[in-house]
């Protein structure tokens, strides 16, 4: 466990555990409730999809785009990059909003709050979050420092108002998004392995975290315990998603892509990509479950 860990942290408190249950009881609602839109793209459809831009984001002499993040309403797009900055860009005007640096490359970004905020984690082994200003910019708001090794992924609850990190230094954090305030960091005694990927569960109560050495590790959230891994694979798990009903799993290593019943917690189908000499670096789940995206 990192130097970090030996911190007093308050805890998961009830209050905030009563906050995660609340989203959850209102967000299996609405599940239940969801049906497949009618706009639905048709897999004809799909085959006939072209690339319509490009845009260079990124340095040319550090080139490389490790994580992605959208979003939809307000038409934005964030990316990490190798060389050490995470990009807000604007689809419809074609122009990069603001430019967000870190010391070493950044591996994953995500949009909070409405996508006022921007969470950034780095091989700097820091997270940073990052508030939009009336001039556009987004400024950094915190600087933690709860990690001894790359922070591999970063991940938003439901709620908007906590998120987890995950490193390579074993341990997950679960954070307190206004304050910056770590709430809990989380190590399995049993293990040595560390964090390569994660991703909450829809419904906010579970975490998914893949590890260095071809594992899934599933966390209750209220107790901080690990309930199930998931193994088979080769080598490092380097991206993880849930289907939005829930019931799915897809991890995605350099071999290829499972998916999980989570109900049975049993392996039902491998995905491999086109390029058997290519190692799966990404994978997502479409919003009504239908479609599963690999990239290598």
């Amino acid at each position: 466990m990192d130097p970090g860990s030996k911190k007093i942290r308050p805890g998961i408190s009830g209050d905030v555990i009563k906050e995660l249950q609340d989203c959850n009881a209102v967000i299996s609602q609405q599940r239940k409730r969801r049906q497949i839109p009618a706009t639905l793209a048709p897999v004809d459809a799909l085959k006939r999809y072209t690339q319509l831009n490009s845009y260079p984001l990124h340095k040319t002499n550090k080139p490389g785009i490790l994580s992605l993040d959208i979003h939809y309403p307000k038409d934005i797009i964030a990316t990490g990059g190798v060389d050490s900055t995470a990009v807000v860009f604007d689809l419809p005007s074609g122009q990069i909003v603001s430019t967000l640096s870190h010391s070493k490359k950044v591996t994953s970004v995500r949009f909070a709050a409405e996508g006022e905020l921007v969470v950034t984690g780095s091989a700097d082994k820091t997270v940073r979050v990052w508030q939009n200003s009336e001039n556009g910019n987004y400024d950094c708001r915190h600087t933690l420092k709860d990690h001894s090794a790359e922070v591999q992924a970063v991940t938003v609850h439901a709620t908007n108002k906590y998120f987890v990190s995950a490193s390579l230094d074993g341990t997950w954090c679960f954070y307190d998004l206004a304050s910056g305030l770590c709430l809990a960091q989380v190590a399995d005694a049993s293990e040595s392995e560390g964090y390569t990927s994660a991703a909450f569960h829809p419904d906010g109560l579970i975490l998914g975290a893949g590890t260095s050495g071809a594992q899934v590790k599933i966390w209750d959230v209220k107790s901080q315990a690990n309930v199930a891994r998931f193994e088979g694979h080769v080598g490092a798990v380097t991206a993880i998603s849930f289907s939005e009903n829930g019931y799915f799993l897809a991890p995605a290593a350099h071999d290829n892509v499972k998916l999980w019943d989570l109900r049975k917690l049993r392996n039902f189908r491998t995905f491999s990509l086109y390029d058997e000499d290519t190692a799966t670096q990404t994978v997502e789940f479409d919003h009504s479950g239908n479609y599963l995206a690999l990239g290598g």
